[in-house]
Protein backbone atom coordinates (compact mmCIF):
# COMPACT_ATOMS: atom_id res chain seq x y z
CA UNK A 1 0.00 0.00 0.00
CA UNK A 2 1.15 3.52 -0.73
CA UNK A 3 1.96 5.05 2.64
CA UNK A 4 2.16 8.71 1.73
CA UNK A 5 0.56 11.21 -0.59
CA UNK A 6 2.43 11.95 -3.83
CA UNK A 7 4.86 14.87 -3.66
CA UNK A 8 3.57 17.30 -6.32
CA UNK A 9 7.07 18.71 -6.83
CA UNK A 10 8.78 15.39 -7.56
CA UNK A 11 9.25 13.90 -11.03
CA UNK A 12 11.19 11.34 -13.02
CA UNK A 13 13.59 14.12 -14.06
CA UNK A 14 14.88 14.12 -10.48
CA UNK A 15 16.86 11.06 -11.64
CA UNK A 16 20.23 12.25 -12.92
CA UNK A 17 20.66 11.68 -16.64
CA UNK A 18 16.95 11.88 -17.53
CA UNK A 19 15.13 14.45 -19.68
CA UNK A 20 11.44 14.42 -20.62
CA UNK A 21 9.67 16.10 -23.50
CA UNK A 22 6.04 16.10 -24.65
CA UNK A 23 4.37 16.67 -27.99
CA UNK A 24 0.61 17.30 -27.91
CA UNK A 25 -1.39 17.51 -31.14
CA UNK A 26 -3.62 20.58 -31.25
CA UNK A 27 -6.03 18.96 -33.75
CA UNK A 28 -7.34 16.31 -31.37
CA UNK A 29 -6.35 14.91 -27.98
CA UNK A 30 -3.31 12.76 -28.75
CA UNK A 31 0.44 13.02 -28.47
CA UNK A 32 3.67 11.40 -27.36
CA UNK A 33 6.20 11.66 -24.55
CA UNK A 34 9.91 10.95 -24.83
CA UNK A 35 12.21 10.02 -21.95
CA UNK A 36 15.76 10.81 -23.06
CA UNK A 37 18.88 9.23 -21.54
CA UNK A 38 21.43 10.60 -23.98
CA UNK A 39 24.47 9.24 -22.09
CA UNK A 40 22.94 5.76 -22.30
CA UNK A 41 21.10 3.78 -19.63
CA UNK A 42 20.66 0.10 -18.92
CA UNK A 43 17.14 -0.91 -19.92
CA UNK A 44 14.59 -3.54 -19.00
CA UNK A 45 10.90 -4.08 -19.71
CA UNK A 46 7.96 -6.10 -18.48
CA UNK A 47 4.71 -6.48 -20.42
CA UNK A 48 1.72 -7.64 -18.36
CA UNK A 49 -1.26 -6.60 -20.47
CA UNK A 50 -2.57 -8.89 -23.20
CA UNK A 51 -2.96 -6.31 -25.98
CA UNK A 52 0.45 -4.58 -26.19
CA UNK A 53 1.92 -2.43 -28.92
CA UNK A 54 5.68 -2.14 -28.59
CA UNK A 55 9.01 -1.57 -30.38
CA UNK A 56 12.47 -2.97 -29.52
CA UNK A 57 11.33 -4.85 -26.40
CA UNK A 58 13.09 -8.07 -27.49
CA UNK A 59 16.36 -6.16 -27.51
CA UNK A 60 15.96 -5.58 -23.75
CA UNK A 61 16.03 -9.30 -23.00
CA UNK A 62 19.07 -9.84 -20.73
CA UNK A 63 20.36 -12.54 -23.11
CA UNK A 64 20.55 -10.14 -26.06
CA UNK A 65 23.50 -8.05 -27.16
CA UNK A 66 22.85 -4.33 -26.76
CA UNK A 67 23.22 -3.21 -23.14
CA UNK A 68 21.95 0.38 -23.18
CA UNK A 69 19.10 2.47 -24.51
CA UNK A 70 19.17 6.17 -25.42
CA UNK A 71 15.46 7.00 -25.14
CA UNK A 72 12.06 5.49 -24.39
CA UNK A 73 8.93 6.68 -26.20
CA UNK A 74 5.37 6.55 -24.88
CA UNK A 75 2.77 7.44 -27.49
CA UNK A 76 -0.89 7.63 -28.30
CA UNK A 77 -2.20 6.63 -31.71
CA UNK A 78 -2.34 2.87 -31.23
CA UNK A 79 0.08 0.94 -33.51
CA UNK A 80 0.35 3.99 -35.78
CA UNK A 81 2.01 5.84 -32.90
CA UNK A 82 5.06 3.57 -32.99
CA UNK A 83 6.23 5.82 -35.83
CA UNK A 84 7.15 8.44 -33.22
CA UNK A 85 10.25 6.42 -32.33
CA UNK A 86 11.58 7.04 -35.85
CA UNK A 87 11.65 10.76 -35.14
CA UNK A 88 13.46 10.16 -31.86
CA UNK A 89 16.06 8.03 -33.66
CA UNK A 90 16.61 10.85 -36.16
CA UNK A 91 17.02 13.42 -33.38
CA UNK A 92 19.61 11.29 -31.57
CA UNK A 93 21.51 10.35 -34.74
CA UNK A 94 21.89 14.04 -35.61
CA UNK A 95 23.65 14.48 -32.28
CA UNK A 96 25.95 11.48 -32.66
CA UNK A 97 24.17 9.43 -30.01
CA UNK A 98 23.73 5.69 -30.42
CA UNK A 99 25.20 2.21 -30.36
CA UNK A 100 28.48 2.32 -32.27
CA UNK A 101 28.49 -0.23 -35.12
CA UNK A 102 31.57 1.21 -36.78
CA UNK A 103 29.94 2.74 -39.81
CA UNK A 104 27.25 4.56 -37.81
CA UNK A 105 25.87 5.14 -34.36
CA UNK A 106 22.45 3.54 -34.08
CA UNK A 107 20.17 5.06 -31.41
CA UNK A 108 18.37 2.42 -29.35
CA UNK A 109 14.80 3.61 -28.78
CA UNK A 110 12.22 1.18 -27.40
CA UNK A 111 8.62 2.38 -27.44
CA UNK A 112 5.10 1.50 -26.34
CA UNK A 113 1.74 2.84 -27.45
CA UNK A 114 -1.76 3.22 -26.05
CA UNK A 115 -5.10 3.28 -27.84
CA UNK A 116 -6.70 6.74 -28.03
CA UNK A 117 -8.19 6.60 -31.55
CA UNK A 118 -11.70 6.87 -30.15
CA UNK A 119 -11.11 10.41 -28.87
CA UNK A 120 -11.57 12.68 -31.87
CA UNK A 121 -10.51 12.00 -35.46
CA UNK A 122 -8.84 8.57 -35.58
CA UNK A 123 -6.90 9.58 -38.70
CA UNK A 124 -4.85 12.03 -36.64
CA UNK A 125 -2.01 10.12 -34.99
CA UNK A 126 1.42 11.03 -33.57
CA UNK A 127 4.11 10.48 -36.22
CA UNK A 128 7.88 10.71 -36.60
CA UNK A 129 7.74 14.51 -36.60
CA UNK A 130 5.84 14.40 -33.31
CA UNK A 131 8.60 12.27 -31.79
CA UNK A 132 11.26 14.67 -33.06
CA UNK A 133 9.43 17.67 -31.61
CA UNK A 134 9.04 15.92 -28.25
CA UNK A 135 12.85 15.48 -28.19
CA UNK A 136 13.39 19.15 -28.97
CA UNK A 137 11.11 20.03 -26.04
CA UNK A 138 12.89 17.69 -23.62
CA UNK A 139 14.64 19.08 -20.56
CA UNK A 140 15.32 18.30 -16.91
CA UNK A 141 12.43 20.40 -15.55
CA UNK A 142 9.47 18.60 -13.98
CA UNK A 143 7.29 17.66 -16.98
CA UNK A 144 3.71 18.82 -17.32
CA UNK A 145 1.01 16.34 -16.28
CA UNK A 146 -2.57 15.54 -17.18
CA UNK A 147 -3.90 16.10 -20.71
CA UNK A 148 -0.55 16.33 -22.44
CA UNK A 149 1.84 14.17 -24.44
CA UNK A 150 1.01 10.47 -24.36
CA UNK A 151 -1.75 11.24 -21.85
CA UNK A 152 -3.61 13.74 -24.04
CA UNK A 153 -6.19 11.23 -25.25
CA UNK A 154 -6.00 8.79 -22.35
CA UNK A 155 -9.20 7.55 -20.73
CA UNK A 156 -10.07 5.21 -17.85
CA UNK A 157 -13.04 3.24 -16.55
CA UNK A 158 -14.03 1.60 -19.85
CA UNK A 159 -15.10 -1.83 -18.65
CA UNK A 160 -18.72 -1.02 -19.55
CA UNK A 161 -17.86 0.89 -22.70
CA UNK A 162 -16.51 4.29 -23.66
CA UNK A 163 -19.75 6.16 -22.99
CA UNK A 164 -19.29 5.57 -19.26
CA UNK A 165 -15.53 6.30 -19.22
CA UNK A 166 -13.62 9.21 -17.70
CA UNK A 167 -10.53 11.19 -18.62
CA UNK A 168 -7.09 9.77 -17.89
CA UNK A 169 -3.73 11.44 -18.37
CA UNK A 170 -0.02 11.33 -17.71
CA UNK A 171 1.67 11.69 -14.33
CA UNK A 172 5.09 11.51 -12.75
CA UNK A 173 6.66 11.14 -9.32
CA UNK A 174 9.97 10.32 -7.66
CA UNK A 175 11.35 9.18 -4.32
CA UNK A 176 14.78 10.18 -3.01
CA UNK A 177 16.35 8.39 -0.06
CA UNK A 178 18.63 10.12 2.48
CA UNK A 179 21.66 8.45 0.87
CA UNK A 180 20.83 10.14 -2.43
CA UNK A 181 19.41 7.13 -4.28
CA UNK A 182 16.56 8.32 -6.49
CA UNK A 183 13.83 6.34 -8.24
CA UNK A 184 11.25 8.03 -10.47
CA UNK A 185 8.29 7.09 -12.63
CA UNK A 186 6.21 8.51 -15.46
CA UNK A 187 3.01 6.86 -16.69
CA UNK A 188 0.25 7.45 -19.22
CA UNK A 189 -2.91 6.08 -17.62
CA UNK A 190 -5.35 4.72 -20.19
CA UNK A 191 -6.80 1.77 -18.29
CA UNK A 192 -9.90 -0.29 -18.83
CA UNK A 193 -10.18 -0.36 -15.04
CA UNK A 194 -10.91 2.17 -12.31
CA UNK A 195 -8.36 4.27 -10.45
CA UNK A 196 -8.21 3.86 -6.67
CA UNK A 197 -6.10 5.83 -4.20
CA UNK A 198 -4.34 3.05 -2.23
CA UNK A 199 -3.65 5.38 0.69
CA UNK A 200 -7.36 5.90 1.34
CA UNK A 201 -9.19 3.25 -0.70
CA UNK A 202 -11.15 6.04 -2.39
CA UNK A 203 -12.34 5.56 -5.96
CA UNK A 204 -10.96 8.54 -7.90
CA UNK A 205 -12.09 7.81 -11.45
CA UNK A 206 -13.63 4.94 -13.36
CA UNK A 207 -16.81 3.58 -14.81
CA UNK A 208 -19.74 5.93 -14.35
CA UNK A 209 -23.37 5.09 -13.73
CA UNK A 210 -25.43 4.39 -16.88
CA UNK A 211 -26.70 8.00 -16.87
CA UNK A 212 -23.10 9.22 -16.67
CA UNK A 213 -23.72 11.54 -13.74
CA UNK A 214 -21.95 9.68 -10.95
CA UNK A 215 -18.95 7.49 -10.31
CA UNK A 216 -19.99 3.86 -9.99
CA UNK A 217 -16.86 1.75 -10.40
CA UNK A 218 -16.32 -1.30 -12.52
CA UNK A 219 -16.20 -3.84 -9.71
CA UNK A 220 -19.44 -2.56 -8.20
CA UNK A 221 -21.12 -3.13 -11.55
CA UNK A 222 -19.60 -6.57 -11.99
CA UNK A 223 -20.72 -7.68 -8.54
CA UNK A 224 -24.26 -6.52 -9.36
CA UNK A 225 -24.20 -8.73 -12.43
CA UNK A 226 -23.83 -6.08 -15.16
CA UNK A 227 -22.84 -7.63 -18.47
CA UNK A 228 -19.62 -6.53 -20.10
CA UNK A 229 -19.57 -5.35 -23.72
CA UNK A 230 -18.64 -8.17 -26.12
CA UNK A 231 -15.59 -6.36 -27.53
CA UNK A 232 -13.08 -4.12 -25.78
CA UNK A 233 -9.83 -5.51 -27.17
CA UNK A 234 -6.94 -3.13 -27.80
CA UNK A 235 -8.78 0.00 -26.72
CA UNK A 236 -6.85 0.74 -23.56
CA UNK A 237 -3.30 0.29 -22.12
CA UNK A 238 -1.29 1.94 -19.36
CA UNK A 239 2.35 2.53 -20.33
CA UNK A 240 5.19 3.92 -18.26
CA UNK A 241 8.85 4.15 -17.35
CA UNK A 242 10.62 3.83 -14.01
CA UNK A 243 14.15 5.18 -13.72
CA UNK A 244 16.90 5.12 -11.13
CA UNK A 245 20.34 6.68 -10.82
CA UNK A 246 21.70 3.40 -9.45
CA UNK A 247 23.80 1.05 -11.57
CA UNK A 248 21.90 -2.03 -12.77
CA UNK A 249 22.52 -4.73 -15.34
CA UNK A 250 19.81 -5.77 -17.80
CA UNK A 251 18.50 -8.65 -15.68
CA UNK A 252 18.22 -6.37 -12.66
CA UNK A 253 16.47 -3.69 -14.71
CA UNK A 254 13.99 -6.28 -15.91
CA UNK A 255 13.26 -7.29 -12.32
CA UNK A 256 12.69 -3.65 -11.36
CA UNK A 257 10.24 -3.31 -14.26
CA UNK A 258 8.40 -6.40 -13.02
CA UNK A 259 8.15 -5.05 -9.49
CA UNK A 260 7.00 -1.65 -10.76
CA UNK A 261 3.83 -3.28 -12.10
CA UNK A 262 2.76 -3.65 -8.46
CA UNK A 263 2.22 0.11 -8.55
CA UNK A 264 -0.38 -0.40 -11.28
CA UNK A 265 -2.03 -3.22 -9.38
CA UNK A 266 -2.39 -0.99 -6.30
CA UNK A 267 -4.07 1.82 -8.20
CA UNK A 268 -5.92 0.25 -11.15
CA UNK A 269 -8.76 -2.23 -10.70
CA UNK A 270 -8.90 -4.44 -12.69
CA UNK A 271 -5.38 -4.18 -14.15
CA UNK A 272 -3.46 -6.26 -16.71
CA UNK A 273 -6.63 -7.37 -18.47
CA UNK A 274 -7.09 -8.98 -21.87
CA UNK A 275 -8.04 -5.52 -23.12
CA UNK A 276 -4.94 -3.67 -21.83
CA UNK A 277 -1.39 -3.72 -23.15
CA UNK A 278 0.19 -2.62 -19.87
CA UNK A 279 3.94 -2.15 -20.36
CA UNK A 280 6.57 -0.74 -18.00
CA UNK A 281 10.17 0.01 -18.95
CA UNK A 282 12.96 0.36 -16.37
CA UNK A 283 16.12 2.37 -17.01
CA UNK A 284 19.19 2.81 -14.83
CA UNK A 285 21.55 5.71 -15.52
CA UNK A 286 24.21 4.73 -12.97
CA UNK A 287 24.81 8.38 -12.10
CA UNK A 288 24.61 7.78 -8.33
CA UNK A 289 26.81 5.34 -6.37
CA UNK A 290 27.97 3.65 -9.60
CA UNK A 291 30.55 1.52 -7.79
CA UNK A 292 28.21 0.20 -5.09
CA UNK A 293 26.19 -3.02 -5.59
CA UNK A 294 22.56 -2.20 -6.31
CA UNK A 295 19.87 -3.44 -3.94
CA UNK A 296 17.35 -4.60 -6.53
CA UNK A 297 14.67 -5.37 -3.97
CA UNK A 298 14.90 -1.85 -2.57
CA UNK A 299 14.91 -0.21 -5.99
CA UNK A 300 12.00 -2.35 -7.18
CA UNK A 301 9.96 -1.52 -4.09
CA UNK A 302 10.61 2.19 -4.60
CA UNK A 303 9.74 1.84 -8.30
CA UNK A 304 6.34 0.35 -7.44
CA UNK A 305 5.71 3.15 -4.95
CA UNK A 306 6.74 5.86 -7.40
CA UNK A 307 4.59 4.28 -10.13
CA UNK A 308 1.55 4.21 -7.84
CA UNK A 309 2.08 7.86 -6.97
CA UNK A 310 2.49 8.77 -10.66
CA UNK A 311 -0.82 7.07 -11.53
CA UNK A 312 -2.64 9.07 -8.86
CA UNK A 313 -1.03 12.31 -10.03
CA UNK A 314 -2.05 11.57 -13.62
CA UNK A 315 -5.68 11.22 -12.62
CA UNK A 316 -5.69 14.27 -10.36
CA UNK A 317 -4.04 16.39 -13.05
CA UNK A 318 -6.44 15.26 -15.79
CA UNK A 319 -9.08 17.69 -17.01
CA UNK A 320 -12.42 16.75 -18.51
CA UNK A 321 -13.20 17.08 -22.20
CA UNK A 322 -16.47 16.71 -24.11
CA UNK A 323 -18.15 13.49 -22.99
CA UNK A 324 -15.31 12.53 -20.66
CA UNK A 325 -15.36 14.11 -17.20
CA UNK A 326 -12.26 14.00 -15.04
CA UNK A 327 -11.88 13.05 -11.39
CA UNK A 328 -12.05 16.73 -10.49
CA UNK A 329 -15.51 16.95 -12.10
CA UNK A 330 -17.14 14.04 -10.26
CA UNK A 331 -15.12 14.05 -7.05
Amino acid sequence: MTTSAPNPKSSITDVAGIKVGHFTDTRRPTGCTVILCEDGATGGVDVRGSAPGTRETDLLNPMNLVQQVHAIVLSGGSAFGLETATGVVRYLEERGIGYDVGVAKVPIVPAAILFDLGVGDAKIRPDAEAGYKACKAANTNPPAEGNIGAGAGATVGKLFGGKRAMKGGIGTASIKLPNGLTVGAIVAVNAVGDIVDPATGKLLAGARTPDGKKLQGAMAGILRGEALPPMLGGTNTTIGVVATDAKLDKAQAQKVAQMAHDGLARTINPAHTMFDGDTIFAIATGKSHPTQPANVTLIGALAAEAMAQAVIRAIRAARGIAGLPAAADLG
